[in-house]
């Protein structure tokens, strides 16, 4: 995890301006100074997750008492995947099937559930992952082990939000359903046989009400039990598998 961390503005700066996939900075509370400015200005236009800590955060980072020597108040953490650009990850789906499926995550942000949907993704067939920059699991270590490895197989793109990728689905003939407990629909009677991309959202909130708004369907898992309600990773593994069931 170490080789993911990069310290200093300008090897932050430099890294940022040469394309590097940069998955989260970390800004020392209180940090100020033309060059700290124009940084996090770049960090925000490229949609790069900012956060503000204590200095003792970055000084554990860097490995102690030499850390802030080193880290000069910043710390990125670099992504230890590339992520895929929506189009090239779209336009590749559908040169290996007319019927892709994609899964959107809107703010499930617990690493575990993200390794675990990939993992499923990978084995139902799916065709990737989309991610929001913001409110989204970053993409770590431990994700990568609860994926069994699928988020180094399977295309996972990362966008601003999920309203633009939701909007270029669509017009690529995409029909976006929307895994939701309040549908009166069950997943069984919504098509999931053509182009699809499934939205799941987080435990705690579910899908916002901006995402929803796009969606064109609503599916809903049947239910027995009275807890009422399903782990997101084993809800997405559900709808996907269902979409697989469709297709065969």
């Amino acid at each position: 995890m170490e080789n993911n961390y990069l310290y200093g503005l300008r090897p932050v700066a430099e890294a940022l301006s040469s394309g590097k996939k940069i998955e989260k900075v970390f800004f020392k509370q209180g940090l100020e100074g033309e060059t700290f400015r124009a940084l996090l200005s770049d960090l925000e236009a490229a949609g790069v997750t900012v956060q503000f800590v204590p200095g003792v955060k970055l000084d554990k980072l860097c490995g102690g008492g030499k850390g802030p020597a080193r880290h000069q108040g910043v710390v990125a953490y670099l992504a230890p995947i590339d992520y895929v650009p929506l189009e090239e990850m779209v336009e590749r789906a559908l040169a290996r099937s007319e019927a892709p499926v994609f899964v959107m995550l809107d703010g499930v942000s617990d690493v575990r559930n993200l390794g675990a949907i990939a993992r499923s993704a990978e084995c139902a067939g799916a065709s990737g992952v989309i991610l929001p920059a913001k409110g989204g699991a970053a993409i770590n270590a431990e994700g990568i082990k609860a994926s069994a490895g699928a988020l180094l197989r399977i295309d996972t793109c990362k966008c601003q939000n999920l309203r633009l990728p939701i909007m270029f689905l669509k017009d690529k003939g995409f029909r976006i359903v929307a895994a939701s407990e309040k549908s009166s629909k069950l997943m069984y009677d919504v098509d999931l046989k053509g182009p699809v991309a499934i939205v799941m959202g987080s435990e705690g909130r579910g899908i916002s009400d901006s995402v929803l708004a796009l969606c064109d369907e609503r599916a809903r898992i049947p239910m027995a039990g009275e807890i009422g309600s399903l782990n997101v990773s084993i809800a997405a593994a559900l709808m996907m598998f269902e979409a697989l069931r469709q297709r065969q």
